[in-house]
């Protein structure tokens, strides 16, 4: 099975000067009065806990920066990962950015960070909303809604994601204390910017019967949120096979193929039931949408080989959206959803987290793999 891709990148010098009374550790100046006060880094012991914590540790793919910035903390946890490059003794945000971004480059599923607010911000410029982070918290100021509780809490997140549990995908604000308004005495938050968050998924109250999803109500939400979305796409919508696909069809306007591929495009059906070589003649870009097998959690090579490889490596997997409840995705007892292209390389590369659209403006991380 293929293994989630982890990156992880720790700030070594979040949190240095908390305990020193100097609120903060941003900058050169303030970092080199900690350490005269007596200042020991936070960020590196915060981070060894949540790799401690981890029951799957191996089982991610890490990969990491040198040194304190990542390297070292898996080493002292006894995990092995790929190290892109080497850290400077005395580390800057501008080292943080650079880090990120070669992690992102090397197709890490969701970037773990050490650090405080600084750090978030610092990741939201160098990669905005491109995958998933975690925060794990290890600075002084904390006011930002990317961050586990604790390490421990971040711990338990990855290892849902590793073993198939539910959890969420929500967009979290990035915040800072505004320091003109600190120099006049007040302490106030800053607005910077949004991230994409793994955060635990259980059952929404909404949805809740009898503590169990109604299942019904939840299609008719998943139904709601993708037309939702639909109705802004100027691309043409390929839309599979199956009962919750129906839904959406239905809620479309029109009767759909349950077992075929039908493509509508700005409010009319352009074609009913299509096949493979119609995809690739007709479609240079797409936007597709696609539900899974219950219990087998196939998504993608079982009753839908009308997606070629040639058609799916022409759209891309930014033009993918899984939809399905979450009594579905439990259906499958942790395993993974499955492609199986015909196309080894692409299933490998197509490989990894995904999310899927559960109910209305709801979303989980799921993996998707190339074997169970």
């Amino acid at each position: 099975m293929t293994r989630l891709k982890v990156g992880l990148l720790v700030n070594p010098v979040a949190g240095l000067g908390g305990t020193v009374a100097l609120k903060g550790s941003d900058g050169a100046d303030v970092q080199a009065e900690a350490r005269a006060r007596g200042a020991t880094p936070r960020a590196p012991e915060r981070t060894r806990r949540m790799l401690e914590a981890l029951k799957h540790g191996d089982d991610i793919r890490w990969c990491t920066w040198g040194g304190a910035m990542g390297e070292e903390a898996l080493r002292a946890a006894g995990l092995h990962g790929e190290v892109l490059g080497d850290a400077p003794d005395v580390t800057s945000a501008g080292d943080t950015r650079m880090a990120a971004r070669a992690l992102v480059g090397a197709g890490v599923d969701l970037l773990v960070f050490t650090g405080g607010d600084g750090t978030a911000r610092d990741l939201l410029e160098a990669i905005d909303r491109e995958l998933p982070v975690l925060g794990i918290p290890g600075g002084v100021k904390m006011h930002s809604g990317v961050f586990a509780t604790t390490p421990e809490r971040g711990a338990e997140l990855l290892d849902a994601l590793v073993s198939g549990g539910l959890v969420s995908s929500a967009i979290r604000e990035v915040r800072d204390l505004d320091e003109s308004a600190l120099h006049r005495g007040e302490i106030r938050p800053r607005y910077f910017g949004e991230m994409r968050v793994p955060e635990p998924g259980g059952y929404l109250q909404h949805t809740k019967e009898r503590g169990v999803e109604n299942e019904a109500l939840a299609v008719t939400e998943i139904a709601a949120d993708v037309v939702e979305q639909l109705v802004e796409e100027k691309e043409p919508v390929v839309l599979g096979p199956g009962s919750t696909l129906g839904a959406i069809k239905q809620a479309l306007g029109f009767e759909g193929s349950l077992l075929g591929f039908d493509v509508w495009q700005q409010g009319a059906v352009v074609a009913r039931d299509v096949d493979g070589r119609w995809l690739e003649t007709r479609m240079d870009s797409a936007t597709i949408v696609l539900s899974f097998t219950r219990g087998q959690g196939f998504l993608i090579g079982r009753g839908n080989q009308q997606l070629t490889p040639a058609f799916l490596r022409r759209v891309g997997r930014d033009a993918l959206r899984v939809v399905g409840t979450r009594t579905k995705l439990k259906s499958l007892d942790g395993r993974p959803l499955l492609i199986d292209t015909d196309d080894p390389e692409l299933d490998r590369i197509w490989s990894g987290l995904i999310e899927v659209i559960t109910g209305y403006q709801d979303r989980l991380f799921y993996r998707l793999s190339d074997h169970e």
